[in-house]
């Protein structure tokens, strides 16, 4: 057991950084970036930048075009034959059902998708969950406007986008979803200053369902956490301490997914 290497002495630097580069070159706008502004971004010299770009282009990650890098070909045709949630669903789960067992009720992790919508990929549930909330929910779709985590996700957008693709009346699901848009916008605008959205019987009779964004270094918003119970155990009450918990698996999230990103 004593002979066994830390897991920090099993950690190559120089893969680090280079992992390192290609996150910031995926932050960049599609005609790439120069290899100073990628090296500040990932706060390298631009030798050590250079030389780690020079051989991600070797092995067709990255393509220079001129002066500028962008994401390669190679680095394409991988992204297609990978799994997009498998690996990050392994790691979060644990994380998510310690929120469960805190709270005894049903946790919940989405990832916003290519149709401007959230695809709710893992899920953890405690003892007391029952009846609808305990049914597998991953894969499905839920109306933006009446639950917590598409509120998050529509708060990404301003107002005058919102208006231009919104209808005026919205469908409701239950007598207290809000069905005016300028009424939603309202909220969104609240969303937005309080970093986090709450529905209260919108979605479902008695449902009450807490969502808060997580965000990478760059601030663009990758998943959302969200914490749902029946008001008759999980009531208004409970928000503070809920929200508060909930920022420390953020943290703990952020810090599995990113922790390159959030160091540097």
């Amino acid at each position: 057991m004593g002979d066994e290497p830390k897991q920090s002495d099993l950690i190559n630097k120089s893969v680090t950084k280079a992992v390192r580069l290609l996150r910031e070159l995926a932050a960049q706008p599609r005609t790439g970036a120069t290899v100073t502004t990628l090296a500040k971004a990932a706060g390298l010299s631009r030798p050590t930048a250079f030389r780690l770009l020079y051989s991600l282009e070797q092995g067709g990650l990255v393509d220079r075009i001129d002066t500028n890098y962008v994401l390669g070909w190679e680095l394409a045709r991988l992204g297609r034959n990978a799994d997009p949630y498998a690996g990050l669903v392994a790691h979060a789960r644990p994380v998510l059902q310690q929120l469960a067992d805190e709270f005894n009720e049903s946790v919940a992790l989405s990832i916003p998708n290519s149709l401007d919508g959230l695809d709710l990929v893992a899920e953890a549930v405690g003892s007391h969950v029952v009846g609808v909330l305990s049914r597998n929910m991953v894969g499905q779709r839920f109306p933006m406007h009446a639950s917590s985590t598409g509120k998050v996700l529509l708060a990404e957008q301003s107002a005058d986008a919102l208006r231009a693709t919104l209808p005026d009346e919205l469908e409701a699901f239950t007598p207290q979803t809000i069905t005016d848009r300028d009424a939603l916008l309202k909220e969104l605008q609240q969303v937005r200053e309080q970093g986090f959205a709450v529905i209260d019987n919108e979605l479902e009779p008695e449902l009450l369902s807490l969502s808060r964004p997580i965000r990478d270094s760059a601030g663009t918003l990758v998943a959302v956490l969200t914490l749902n119970g029946p008001r008759s155990r999980f009531g208004r009450d409970r928000i503070p301490e809920a929200l508060h918990q909930m920022q420390r698996i953020v943290d703990r999230l952020v810090e599995l997914f990113w922790r390159d990103s959030v160091k540097h």
